[in-house]
């Protein structure tokens, strides 16, 4: 599994944070055991194979971290998602935009452009172009002031 992938994974996860009352530890329990691996292999390319401790340590941390953020990393998204509200933003992009913030402010060994890149190939696969477009123009605004990139 590659970065790329268990990126992929946790945006799904922080997506899945809306939908659950389970506590956190639980819930990326259960998510990322083996049994929920086998059952989502066959409708979903990206979990034929089971992270390694490596990997599974990064998306608990991704997750975590966009758990414990939530109010602020959607405080940054409402900012600068300029003329739109934050209820018009998908569940989806809002959390892919939230995997990517978190990676920017509390990830440093991530460089802000890497993760901006990743976000918009995630993006790509489950968005509009527009909304895209979209993504991509919060998260460049987001580095450049947040993170002066």
């Amino acid at each position: 599994m590659t970065r790329n992938t268990a990126r992929e994974i946790a945006a799904h996860l922080a997506y899945e944070l809306s939908f659950t009352d389970l506590p956190l530890a639980e819930f990326l329990d259960q998510r990322l055991s083996a049994e929920n691996f086998a059952d989502l292999a066959p409708e979903c390319g990206l979990y034929e194979e089971k992270p390694n401790a490596k990997q599974e340590a990064y998306i608990r941390r991704l997750v975590s971290g966009v758990a414990e953020h939530a109010a602020e990393l959607d405080g940054y998204i409402a900012d600068y998602a300029k003329g739109w509200r934050f209820e018009r933003i998908s569940l989806v992009a809002s959390a892919i935009m939230r995997v990517a913030m978190y990676e920017i402010l509390y990830m440093p060994d991530i460089p802000a452009g890497v993760a901006i890149n990743e976000a918009v190939e995630i993006a790509k696969k489950y968005e509009t172009p527009e909304t895209v477009r979209f993504l991509n123009g919060i998260l460049g605004s987001f580095a450049r002031q947040e993170a002066k990139v």
